[in-house]
């Protein structure tokens, strides 16, 4: 049981510790909006957001914040409680790390990063501790989006309805590691744990 706590703690931390290094690294090498190709189907490209995964914005960001950071107390209480239970499947523990581990990583985006950076204007890059101070209050920082997989794209033909002659681009959405490690707990879990978390009398069943 020890082992998988090991195992959980490491998962967290490991995914925070190079989310931040590469966010930090985006934020002092490359200015807002610098486009990296890297190869056709993958562009380092260096955005802000306010708001929740993958660019999306939803309501007040500091309610968004405050949420992010009492949901992510509610899933570390909720491994430890349930961490022992031989029960548990391991890959179930995964799951809520990489969501813990994510959650966590663009917290500390919106907690710190409007202190410890400037936000000067392209094709100036920010500076980490600045002598004349942040770019804004505690809380209110932005997260730092980076990763940029436009995989393919096509102009839709006339004749369809609505959308015809429009560009398609696939995949849009500007991320970043922590949004990938969410995303990837989430879908690992619908698919192979939806069990577990399909009401409380199915977990009272598997983990009581």
């Amino acid at each position: 049981m020890r082992s998988r706590g090991a195992a959980v703690a490491v998962i967290v931390l490991l995914i925070i510790l190079l989310d931040q290094m590469l966010k930090i690294w985006v934020k002092t090498s490359f200015y807002l909006g610098e486009d990296l190709r890297i190869f056709s189907w993958f562009h380092l490209l260096f955005i802000e957001n306010n708001g929740m995964a993958f660019g999306m914005t939803i309501g007040s960001k500091l309610a968004l914040t405050l949420f992010r950071i009492v949901a992510v107390a509610a899933l570390i209480w909720y491994i430890y409680k349930i961490i022992d239970i031989r029960r548990v499947p391991a890959g179930y523990l995964i799951c809520l790390a990489l969501i813990t581990a994510g959650a966590a990583g663009n917290i500390i985006d919106c907690l710190f990063y409007g202190v410890i950076f400037n936000n000067p204007y392209p094709p100036e890059v920010a500076t980490l501790f600045p002598a004349s101070g942040g770019y804004a209050p505690l809380f209110m920082g932005k997260v730092v989006d980076m990763l940029f997989f436009p995989l393919f794209s096509f102009t839709w033909p006339d004749w369809v309805p609505v959308v015809g002659g429009d560009d398609f681009l696939f995949f849009q959405p500007v991320f970043n590691l922590a949004d990938a490690a969410i995303s990837c707990g989430i879908v690992i879990l619908i698919i192979f744990y939806h069990k577990c978390v399909q009401s409380p009398s199915m977990l009272a069943k598997m983990f009581g």
